[in-house]
């Protein structure tokens, strides 16, 4: 059983400074998660805690049906993958893999069979006998995972492994690791802040802000229905647009009123939206919910187009209204540019609304 749980963790270093004021979190056995977050969110804590890295100041931590605050990390039967590789340059790929398993004293055939197996898995077998020095950055990286595999770990740590590597290497490893998952059947914890590794790769999402886990869900829900601003903003890229709204009374239901225009909400939202008619809310819409029409046709706002950059299959709309900016994803097929003005729609059944003092949602 490699399963993890926070009960009322708290992590204060000397000074009184609390990076960590309540952490209760359950991950299961063989389970993915990522913690995800801005820098300084405490989700690269939370693992040292789990490795034993960092000691507790309150609260308990279990790995299966062990409370492990006062464990040595030696004795948790984790394995971490750091940042950085943590490869030593004196030795080869061979020996690099291998070192966890020699400490341990394993007899020298079974270690043998263990780190091919992993070379065969992570494609390093005709890489064995190089050093470090001489491996690419995709390279090391899969050395370190292979160091940890070959231990047989309960539960695998990796914090961001993959911000060191170049874009198109980083999509390769982010299957690799998926892959690898799904192979060895254990339970891995993964921090990042790169929210697109956390949608692709997880079965379950923990965004994290000042030490708070802000939501806890699959990566589809999150993307559908954040819980509060915060997670909106982070969650997809290019990130949602927001625009300050007034709630007005529109016939039987209720519309969104800015910049100079009044957007029809949907029906299923008009029972949340009676104490808010006449206030200001945050109304929320991603780039891939806004449309481009031509000017004759029906739509719902005019913006001035300030940059339109080309990603191959689509393009990325910089517009303008009322000091208001926004971002619409639209075809490469899209013929306007930098100084156009753009008629936009927006799909009324994406938007979303947030209170503007708590900035929690308030309907999707």
């Amino acid at each position: 059983m490699a399963s993890i749980s926070f009960k009322h963790v708290r992590k204060t270093y000397p000074g009184g400074v609390t990076v960590v004021p309540d952490l209760n979190l359950d991950i299961a056995d063989k389970e993915f998660v990522i913690l995800v977050g801005p820098s300084g969110c405490g989700k690269s804590t939370t693992l040292r805690m789990i490795a034993g890295l960092e000691d507790i100041s309150d609260g308990e931590l279990r790995i299966g049906d062990r409370v492990v605050n006062d464990v040595a990390p030696k004795d948790r039967d984790i394995a971490m993958v750091f940042q950085n590789y943590a490869l030593y340059p004196h030795m080869t790929v061979y020996k690099n893999i291998a070192f966890g398993l020699t400490l341990q004293k394993v007899p020298a055939d079974e270690i043998d069979r263990r780190v091919h197996e992993a070379a065969k898995a992570l494609d390093l077998e005709h890489l064995l006998n190089r050093k470090p020095k001489a491996l690419s950055g995709g390279q090391r990286q899969r050395v370190a995972l292979g160091r940890a595999m070959v231990r047989n770990p309960a539960v695998f740590l990796l914090d961001e492994p993959l911000s060191n590597l170049d874009a198109k290497l980083r999509t390769a490893m982010r299957a690799e690791i998926s892959r690898l998952h799904k192979r060895l059947q254990t339970t891995f914890v993964y921090v990042t802040h790169d929210q697109t590794e956390a949608m692709t790769m997880g079965d379950r999402i923990v965004v994290m802000k000042d030490g708070i886990i802000q939501q806890n869900d699959t990566p589809q829900t999150l993307y559908d229905y954040p819980c509060n601003l915060f997670v909106a903003g982070f969650i997809g890229s290019p990130q949602m647009n927001f625009v300050d709204a007034k709630i007005v009374k529109d016939g039987s239901g209720y519309a969104a009123e800015f910049c100079g225009s009044k957007v029809a909400l949907p029906a299923r939202m008009n029972e949340k939206l009676g104490a808010y008619a006449n206030k200001t809310v945050v109304l929320g819409i991603r780039p891939e919910d806004v449309d481009t029409t031509a000017a004759s046709d029906p739509h719902d706002i005019d913006a001035k187009i300030e940059i339109a950059e080309l990603m191959g299959a689509e393009i990325n709309l910089h517009a303008t209204c009322d000091n208001v900016k926004f971002v619409v994803r639209t075809s490469s097929t899209y013929t306007g540019r930098e100084g156009d003005t753009a008629a936009l729609v927006f799909d009324k059944e994406k938007i979303h609304l947030f209170d503007k003092e708590t900035e929690k949602a308030i309907a999707h």
